[in-house]
């Protein structure tokens, strides 16, 4: 009988399962939708109880998809989106919708934060810098105006967290996101100083058991194998933060590899021995103790075509849908025609937050009545682009690099990862991790049970190269010039951006 791995990988809107050989090919894939609720301006949300129905469902579509029997998947790991907050009382329900990392609520108490110079505290202690979404101001906003929900917390828990949780019914989280906002980036481990410097001693006691991402922590409870179609019993390993899961998928697992991930969030970060620590990116641990990933961040990418799409293109979507045909394969052939005009439109990708802090805003320039549709595409994909290069650079000034590899919707298109080569002068590598992800988790799951011996093991054995994009020397020069006119761009609106919103 095979032996066959599943990684489940919950993202801000796709939850996803994907059952995997041991050469890291995919046999069975299954997804569903968790729906954003938007109760609040500046808040996104979702139902706890709506993300665990999604994963069931994902799991056996996955298994229906594989052809394989439940009892040939020896282990299982989740991943899912970072920050946000999961809160769940003493007997595991939830104490209210989760708080999704495109959420930008507790702004005004960033702010504060600043003022008051606890950034720069922060830094040094924790390896990074609150931002509104990240659990410490998060909490801070909950114990202000929702004091009922922050009294009756028991468990402070992150998405793949709750999904274990639902899979095992053990509390715990992983060395990754165990960094996510309370820990010391030196010692790795949770800080009291890092608690009491955000005024929140009180959360200590909220902090789940961590264990290393691929230890096994539990078995599939007989409810949750009711729910999925797994077998009762199977090994669940404690999985780990979606970011450094990606990068695990598509091989990148040594120090100095860069992985790039176009997705909901513009994800860019290295793999360091030592922890460095900058206003620019996020130092936070890495799979296996004594390594770091640097993080620059921000969630203004791939998404912003995704909202471009379905808000602007309902009439193509419709026909896309007839067909069978994605509806984003309008976007490729409407770029490349306007491929090699001087555009001179720009787009700020800052619909849902930006790295200007969070009062930027969206924002097309340059627009004149002979532009077409087309042209606004490739506007958006280079100002995406564009942001991952403001990320890149920050990381390029202390980490060498000479490679990235690309995942999440901008590895789909081949003129958009060409695109990403061009603009940043490297070569731009893409695997094949369709579903990075949910792979990387894989791999963890497959050394909890002794399948690979390592990480590096897994990446060796079961990650491919299907393209390689080189930088093109022609285009290179026009891209740069319009780079630091989108910089500028955004230097200026800097004090603008308050007074819209």
């Amino acid at each position: 009988m095979a032996s066959y791995l599943l990684g489940i990988d919950s993202g801000l809107t796709l939850t996803k399962a994907v059952v995997f050989d041991a050469g890291g090919r995919e046999i069975g894939f299954g997804e569903a939708r968790v729906p954003h609720v938007n109760p609040n301006p500046r808040w996104v949300e979702r139902d706890m109880a709506a993300v665990w129905s999604a994963c069931a469902e994902s799991v056996r579509s996955a298994l229906a998809g594989s052809g394989i029997g439940a009892e040939e998947i020896v282990a299982v790991a989740p991943t899912g989106h970072g920050d946000g907050v999961y809160l769940i009382d003493e007997g595991g329900a939830p104490v209210r919708p989760a708080v999704l990392s495109l959420d930008s609520r507790a702004v005004d108490v960033v702010e504060g934060w600043r003022e008051d110079r606890v950034f720069e505290a922060a830094l040094p202690l924790t390896g990074q810098q609150p931002f509104a979404a990240s659990p410490a101001p998060l909490l801070a906003w909950l114990r202000e105006h929702e004091p009922a929900s922050f009294d009756r917390t028991r468990w402070l828990l992150t998405c793949k967290d709750w999904i274990r949780y639902r899979l095992t019914g053990q509390i715990g989280t992983d060395f990754t996101e165990a960094s996510l906002a309370f820990s010391d980036v030196g010692t790795q481990r949770s800080s009291e100083r890092a608690l009491d410097l955000y005024g929140l001693r009180a959360v200590g006691s909220w902090l789940p058991p961590v264990a290393t991402s691929s230890a096994v922590v539990g078995g599939v409870t007989e409810e949750a194998a009711a729910g999925t179609g797994l077998r009762a019993g199977t090994p669940v390993v404690a999985g780990l933060h979606d970011v450094d899961a990606s990068a695990v998928g598509t091989g990148c697992v040594r120090p100095g590899q860069l992985a790039i991930v176009a997705g909901t969030w513009s994800i860019n970060e290295v793999i360091s021995a030592e922890p460095r620590t900058d206003p620019r990116w996020a130092c936070r641990n890495f799979v296996e103790p004594g390594r770091w990933m640097n993080m620059a961040y921000s969630p203004a990418s791939a998404t912003n075509l995704e909202w471009f799409v379905r808000e602007l293109c309902p009439l193509e979507t419709e026909r896309a849908a007839a067909v069978g045909e994605s509806p984003f394969a309008l976007v490729d052939r409407e770029v490349a025609s306007v491929w090699g005009e001087e555009a001179r439109v720009f787009f700020h990708p800052f619909l849902y937050g930006s790295p200007h802090g969070d009062r930027a805003s969206a924002s097309f320039f340059g627009l004149r009545g002979w532009h077409r549709r087309g042209h606004l595409l490739r506007a958006l994909l280079e100002g995406v682009t564009f942001n991952h290069k403001a990320h890149v650079d920050a990381l390029r000034s202390a980490f060498a690099v000479d490679q990235a590899r690309l995942t999440g919707g901008g590895a789909q298109s081949e003129l958009w990862s060409q695109l990403f080569a061009d603009v940043l002068g490297v070569p731009i590598v893409v695997t094949d991790a369709r579903e990075a992800g949910a792979r990387g988790a894989a791999f963890c799951a497959g050394v909890g049970v002794g399948m690979y011996g390592s990480l590096a093991e897994a990446a060796e054995r079961a990650v491919r190269v299907v393209r390689v994009h080189e930088p093109d020397a022609a285009r290179q020069e026009a891209l740069a010039e319009s780079y630091a006119t989108f910089a500028a761009l955004a230097a200026a609106l800097e004090p603008v951006w308050p007074r819209v919103g």
